[in-house]
């Protein structure tokens, strides 16, 4: 019984993708810095992620408009495959920026195509929940207000309240 609803789930998985626009978003640039490993991702691209976010983010105080802007997002084109608080189609999302830094989160959401490919961490997530991510289309913008969101539903472990990275 168990393995059928298994099977149900990635089947509403692989239905929900060509849904969510599955298609692939075509070849990325890459940074034409060395590679310093031989995974051929430089010191940066594996810290932050491989796509159009080539330098940390830094997060000021939480932007209350921005945060609601990526929360309206984040019902439109996460929710069907993310949930907050607990693992759905793809792992949970409320303290994704205790693991993974703004960039590499915003990377994820711009690039997935290219991150589970090429980038160890995303290549073991895909492997973990069986679901790749598709391209959604954001733009910078849109993947900061989705960054901006997740601060408000991340667990605080700072004082300062801005979630480590």
């Amino acid at each position: 019984m168990r393995r059928l609803v298994k099977l149900g789930l990635l089947l509403a998985a692989v239905t929900l993708l060509g849904a969510c626009g599955g298609a692939a978003n075509g070849d990325a640039e890459t940074d034409d810095a060395p590679a310093s490993s031989s995974d051929g991702l430089t010191a940066f691209e594996r810290e932050h992620g491989i796509g159009p976010i080539t330098q940390p983010v830094e997060l000021g105080p939480l932007d209350a408009s921005l945060a609601s802007a990526g929360e309206q997002i984040f019902r439109m084109k996460c929710m069907a495959c993310h949930r907050v608080d607990e693992r759905y189609i793809g792992p949970p999302l409320g303290n994704v920026l205790l693991r993974r830094s703004p960039a590499y989160t915003m990377n994820m959401m711009m690039n997935p195509t290219e991150m589970s490919q090429r980038h160890p961490v995303a290549k073991a997530l895909l492997a973990e929940y069986l679901a790749p991510m598709p391209f959604q289309d954001l733009s910078e913008q849109d993947a900061r207000a989705l960054v901006e969101y997740l601060r408000t539903v991340a667990d605080s472990t700072t004082a300062d309240g801005i979630p480590g990275t």
